[in-house]
């Protein structure tokens, strides 16, 4: 090579329409994660439902023989059926153990203060947590604030709601949409890799559905053979908060802990054995085994990411975040790993064969 050839500058080919679209699209949705991450989590959360509704949905259209649409609107007809049978069912007694569970509560807090009061920290910590330094920003800010939390929690759910029947009723129309962003030639590989997304999806809200149904379950048999007043409600609870991992628990066993006090200093520690035993049940057993045919994910990527999305979006990440996880995984697995790094190894060695 010549002196003039090394001085000849190195011409940089653009990138590929492909590459430049998949950029464009990824850098699309991190800039509206950091602008306005909330709207994203809850797009996620109604993309859920959605999927949730068409996998309910697709299943009666599939052993009916009706049209997707009408099994869709079949199962939601279903699920407010059910709903609305189990409030007339049950809601007269679970008012009223909600309505004893409010009253018992501010009992056992005053014989939890009164046992405190027998140790010179527990004087200490009751002088620092007070009513009025609890409520330091005042009773109206607090209450205003509460009403705006509601309303918001309220609206934010029905646009969940709406994303989701929507998305399930004509998921076509979106996926196209999504797909037409991309570059004709990755667009087949896009709708296989949005397909094994979904599918996944799909997969870990019917696991995580039936361990919450575990959780509540052993939860109100737990609370009923220890004695504990109000064990249905409790073991509702239980299942509800389920869906968030790591506090949900904690939440859950707040009020039956206080309860357990007030039948006295035994039985408050059997309710938390009860909760560690449930919890130690789901998390290494419960979810491991009905998760294992349907969605594998690696413990300690589930814990990083739940850090992560705990720290930078609260409640509402923490709640997402396996879900996340589990759809980014498949995106990485099949988009990064298999077709583009796999692309290069074909490249390399057409034949399949090692040297």
């Amino acid at each position: 090579m010549t002196d003039r050839d090394r001085a000849l500058p190195i011409r940089m080919l653009p990138p590929g329409r492909h590459a430049m679209s998949l950029v464009v699209l990824f850098a699309t949705l991190a800039l509206v994660l950091i602008l306005v991450p909330d709207v994203l989590l809850v797009v996620f959360a109604g993309l859920l439902l959605g999927v949730f509704f068409s996998g309910g949905g697709g299943w009666i259209a599939r052993h009916t023989g009706v049209a997707r649409g009408w099994g869709i609107g079949a199962f939601v007809l279903l699920i407010i059926l059910a709903l609305a049978g189990a409030f007339l069912a049950f809601a007269p007694a679970v008012v009223e153990q909600f309505n004893q569970l409010l009253d018992q509560v501010p009992a056992a807090l005053d014989r939890l203060r009164e046992r405190l009061h027998e140790f010179s920290w527990g004087e200490d910590l009751m002088r620092r947590v007070t009513p009025g330094a609890l409520l330091s920003g005042g009773t109206e800010g607090t209450a205003a604030t509460a009403v705006a939390t509601t309303f918001g929690a309220l609206g934010s759910f029905l646009i969940m709601l709406i994303i989701g029947l929507y998305g399930a009723l004509d998921p076509t129309t979106y996926r196209r949409g999504l797909i037409s962003l991309l570059a004709p030639s990755v667009r087949a590989d896009a709708e296989d890799v949005l397909g094994k997304a979904t599918g996944t999806l799909g997969n870990w809200l019917v696991a995580q559905l039936m361990a919450m149904a575990v959780v509540g379950t052993l939860t109100w048999l737990g609370l009923w053979l220890i004695g504990v007043p109000l064990a249905p409600i409790l073991g509702l609870i239980a299942a509800l908060l389920a869906f968030i991992p790591n506090i949900g628990p904690i939440i859950a066993a707040v009020p039956a802990v206080l309860l357990g006090f007030s039948e006295g200093p035994t039985t408050a520690l059997m309710v938390v054995g009860v909760y560690l035993g449930v919890q130690t049940l789901e998390s290494y057993a419960i979810t491991p085994l009905i998760q294992q045919e349907r969605v594998s994910l690696p413990p300690a990527l589930i814990i990083s990411v739940q850090l992560l999305m705990g720290a930078l979006f609260g409640l509402i990440g923490l709640a997402l975040a396996t879900p996340m996880a589990a759809l980014g995984l498949t995106l990485v697995k099949e988009a990064y790993v298999r077709r583009y790094l796999g692309s290069e190894a074909h490249a390399e060695d057409p034949t399949g064969r090692s040297d």
